[in-house]
């Protein structure tokens, strides 16, 4: 049975797991910076729990305008949780559930929580093998990024609400 739910801060350690599965380990946000999502902005911290077992989760902040490129953000430097604009900051499903769903599946009901909060965007970074899912998501490409964060190759891409 799936559970989409906001995170709670008993759930950073479960989150930083896997996180860490998910990203390299340059990519990975640490314990602490996941801890700092979930306090300071739970209505964009979504878990999902398979059979009461978080599976996997998406986090984001809000801005007014929207630079992918601003590695600080990561952080939440400069989120206003009533900007407009979402700017997803991860997704990931722990490797031992993927291939059921789940990414669609959180990916939906987090679209569905941003427009029943009246948000307008929602933007979100990803490596080129990552773009196709995205845009059969209802993602449309925006250009390679200039952000170099972790030393890899991101996508900007944009889902208008």
């Amino acid at each position: 049975m799936q559970l989409f739910r906001p995170a709670r801060p008993e759930d950073a350690a479960r989150c930083r797991e896997i996180e860490a599965a998910a990203y390299s380990a340059r990519e990975a946000a640490p314990l602490s910076r996941i801890a700092d999502r979930i306090a300071t902005y739970p209505q964009g911290f979504l878990v999902v729990e398979q059979n009461g077992v978080i599976a996997g989760f998406i986090n984001s902040g809000c801005a007014h305008d929207v630079d992918m490129a601003d590695d600080a953000f990561k952080a939440l430097a400069g989120h206003d949780p009533d900007a407009p604009n979402v700017v997803i900051l991860s997704v990931a499903v722990d490797p031992a559930f993927q291939g059921m769903g789940l990414a669609r599946a959180l990916m939906q009901s987090f679209v569905r929580r941003m427009v029943d909060g009246g948000k307008s965007s929602i933007h979100l970074m990803c490596k080129s093998h990552y773009v196709p899912m995205y845009e059969k998501l209802g993602y449309r490409y925006v250009r390679g990024s200039a952000s170099g964060f972790a030393g890899a190759a991101w996508h900007e891409m944009v889902m208008n609400l």
